[in-house]
């Protein structure tokens, strides 16, 4: 990963220092990105019989699985960008890659802004600390200086509803207050990117409100976001272009009802 100004490049050609120039109005380009995971059939259910199996190399050779593949577009700054697909599509995959989680196989990425990655929500949690603790861990993460979070403590506090239980061990947290707590932070800093996966439909209903008003909010400032969701109405609600992948293929890349017509038309197709 290279860094020039706010431009974060991932790139797996030879010349890995070379940041490409883009279009200023770009926020992220995506060219030929290419994912490949390395698995292997092999069930070893104890550390002894890996060991002998390693000893005897009869352990089965990995394959590789192409999970993502030769995918290319470009999101404009501004853009509030939907990401379609069935289960096993990909769509998680490249949000990773985009949030710096991955590094792609082939290919290049060129991020133009500070991006903030709603994916897990409270993932990064160290269950055995209280929340006071994992919002000054979270947010080293993320960046953030101690001095800022100390500011900004009380507000994470109050978004987050949660009250005496900020000092408790989230442990003993149920999913839907860490979540409440994932995204008070994560929504802490002014991004230029928003990176969501399905964090809108986790929580209670007053929180997944709540947590859409936040976002709305953050997207009238001119955020640039990109929605992974299985829910078409709020795809559609909410973004202005789509794409559609389809087992690691791009299948369709326009406006966000020509796209997700297009994929519920193939959805139905399929059930028959």
């Amino acid at each position: 990963m290279s860094v020039k100004g706010k431009i974060a490049s991932f790139i797996t050609g030879e010349d890995k220092e070379n940041v490409p120039v883009i279009d200023d109005n770009i926020a992220i380009k995506v060219e030929h990105l290419t994912m490949e995971f390395k698995v292997t059939k092999d069930k070893i259910d104890t550390l002894k019989e890996y060991v002998i199996r390693t000893l005897k190399k009869n352990k089965k050779e990995k394959q590789k699985i192409r999970v993502l593949d030769d995918i290319t577009f470009n999101v404009y700054k501004g853009d509030r960008m939907g990401i379609l697909g069935f289960n096993g599509a990909g769509k998680s995959t490249l949000l990773k890659i985009l949030a710096g989680i991955y590094e792609p196989t082939y290919g290049n990425i060129t991020i133009n802004g500070k991006v903030a990655p709603l994916l897990e929500l409270g993932a990064g949690f160290d269950k055995n600390y209280t929340g006071k603790n994992n919002i000054y861990l979270n947010g080293a993460f993320l960046s953030m200086e101690e001095e800022f979070i100390n500011e900004k403590y009380d507000e994470i506090l109050e978004f987050s509803e949660l009250g005496e239980y900020i000092n408790y061990p989230v442990k003993n947290y149920s999913s839907g207050m860490r979540a409440k707590l994932g995204f008070s932070i994560a929504t802490l800093v002014n991004p230029d990117i928003l990176i969501i996966d399905e964090i809108l439909s986790v929580g209670d209903i007053k929180f997944r409100k709540k947590s859409s008003d936040k976002i709305r909010s953050m997207m009238k400032d001119g955020v640039t976001v990109l929605l992974v969701s299985h829910s078409i109405g709020q795809i559609r609600d909410i973004c202005d272009k789509c794409i559609w992948i389809e087992n690691g293929h791009l299948v369709m890349e326009g406006e966000v009802n020509e796209v997700c017509d297009a994929y519920v038309k193939s959805a139905k197709s399929d059930k028959k």
